[in-house]
């Protein structure tokens, strides 16, 4: 039996299969993958596309009453108003700015340690590291609080054994977003790695031998060959942890509940807080578009700066 005659025959039972969904349709070689994909090309369109649509639409309205008044860009224009959004905006930017440069940097040391020849084990390294990525976000938020207890926490009863008094971890602005980052960097440090890692294994190994035969110490072969052919993988961390960062909820609504006085509530907590909690659909939707928009243009000028 030919590959021709393979086609033939899952195109008539393709086509036996799609007649008893959508009725007679003549299937031919030209249109056979625009008909198979038809199923998932709907899913996207219905739960993907048209949800994007409607809230792109819902942004220019407010619900009041149980129905929805056009408002143009007014959502739009009260948010730059709005204390506790512009708080939230801090926030966000300053877990951005101090988390993501510690967690990636973080990232590529780890996976250039266990990249080392002379490290043994190291699938447990690998898994152990990784296995906080696949924690459930919630469960590692409340392990996070029982750990960061200001009574009984574990954290400050190591603290206590070099005589540091007790730090209330999170009650108090400062320390409550230090703990945010201590637990987000907890989490995604061994993801990020993981990334880097299959990276490291992509570079030959005749560079770091010939580097050997010149007399270049380690940190020179990490300066001059590791992190310049890892360029494209770093920017890659670097971009899909500020996205992460940007979109950043459960620990905020877990671990601090946005307190104290918002101080460490997110974006998205706060959009959760307008449309679920406040029932202001269209001001959360316009709350999506904004953060989508700051995603976005950070996101180009991270590549304008990482290069083409």
């Amino acid at each position: 039996m030919e590959v021709g005659d393979l086609d033939e025959i899952f195109i008539r039972k393709g086509e036996k299969m799609i007649s008893k969904v959508f009725g007679r349709i003549k299937i031919t070689k030209k249109n056979a993958p625009y008909i198979f994909l038809l199923p998932i090309i709907s899913v996207f369109l219905l739960f993907l596309l048209y949800p994007i649509v409607d809230s792109l639409i819902m942004s220019f309205y407010t619900f009041k009453y149980g129905e929805f008044d056009f408002v143009g860009f007014q959502n739009y224009i009260m948010l730059f108003k709005d204390n506790v959004f512009l708080t939230a905006l801090k926030n966000n930017l300053i877990y951005l700015v101090i988390q993501v440069p510690i967690m990636v940097t973080l990232a590529l040391i780890l996976a250039n340690l266990i990249n080392q020849k002379y490290i043994y084990g190291k699938p447990f390294f690998r898994i152990s590291i990784f296995m906080p990525a696949i924690t459930a976000l919630v469960a590692y938020s409340l392990v996070f609080m029982l750990l960061l207890n200001t009574e009984h926490g574990i954290i400050n009863y190591l603290l206590s054994l070099i005589n540091i008094s007790s730090i209330d971890w999170l009650n108090k602005p400062i320390a409550a977003r230090l703990s945010i980052i201590i637990a987000i960097t907890w989490r995604w440090t061994g993801y990020n790695m993981i990334i880097m890692l299959a990276g490291l294994q992509g570079i030959p190994e005749v560079l770091y031998e010939a580097s050997d035969i010149d007399g270049a110490s380690e940190f020179a072969k990490f300066t001059r060959i590791t992190i310049p052919l890892m360029k494209n993988i770093i920017l890659f961390c670097i971009i899909t942890s500020t996205i992460g960062t940007l979109q950043l909820f459960d620990e905020s609504y877990v671990l601090t509940s946005g307190g104290p006085n918002n101080s460490t509530i997110t974006i998205a907590h706060y959009l959760y807080n307008t449309g679920f909690r406040y029932i202001k659909f269209g001001y959360a939707a316009a709350i999506s578009y904004i953060l989508v928009a700051i995603i976005g243009i950070i996101s180009y000028i991270q590549f304008k700066i990482g290069g083409e």
